[in-house]
């Protein structure tokens, strides 16, 4: 597998030219910015290309540059796609959890109970119905933490070896003798591929929150 994917395109218009000619401005505070007479003179030059060809040829360069989009599949990479993807999708959900700026929604019904905007103090202090309660993003870092333990136990083939004890049937040499003196934590087992498999839901149900 080769991917290659670039940054995503800056818009430039007439107010980021305006930005460029008049660089310096941007060092002084914005208080103070506000009233310097170069910044006034900035916003004008700004406003005032915005209302001429300038701002189409913008649009046109814009329109004509796209975003670098290689992605190049080999055979082996389907031969345990779900492998393949957990090893992708692991490290870019921890580093979305380090730079997140935002969160989605979570339902009340995919977390626990102590976070729900039900729960006691979720609405203190929130004035609008309408308003996000308290525990929110709350809700939204336990969904996303879900995501990466999910992941991190799909990209590692001996996710479940906790869960078998060898002891004893390591030291057969019969196979079926030694299969019958394996050891199963079966409820432990289970139970972590019961919290695997409600990641993999929750992955999908809000897939399309995962943006930075």
């Amino acid at each position: 597998m080769k991917v290659k994917l670039g940054k995503y395109l800056t818009w430039i218009g007439p107010y980021q030219i305006a930005d460029m000619i008049f660089f310096w401005v941007e060092k002084y505070p914005l208080p103070e910015q506000e009233k310097r007479w170069d910044y006034k003179l900035h916003d004008r030059f700004g406003t005032w290309l915005a209302d001429t060809w300038v701002a189409d040829f913008c649009q046109w360069i814009h329109n004509k540059r796209k975003r670098t989009e290689r992605v190049h599949i080999d055979n082996y990479d389907v031969w345990s796609m779900d492998s393949t993807l957990a090893l992708i999708i692991h490290p870019m959900l921890i580093r979305l959890k380090s730079q997140k700026h935002g969160f989605g929604w979570v339902n009340d019904e995919d977390v626990p109970e102590n976070m729900r905007s039900t729960a006691p103090g979720a609405r203190d202090g929130v004035e609008q119905d309408h308003d996000w309660d308290n525990f929110a993003e709350q809700r939204y870092e336990w969904m996303l933490n879900e995501l990466i333990w999910t992941f991190a136990q799909l990209s590692n083939d001996d996710h479940d070896s906790q869960f078998y004890d060898h002891t004893e049937s390591n030291k057969e040499t019969d196979i079926m003798k030694s299969i019958k003196k394996l050891k199963v934590d079966r409820e432990g087992l289970k139970a972590h591929e019961d919290r695997i498999n409600h990641g993999l839901i929750l992955f999908g149900k809000y897939f399309r929150t995962l943006w930075d």
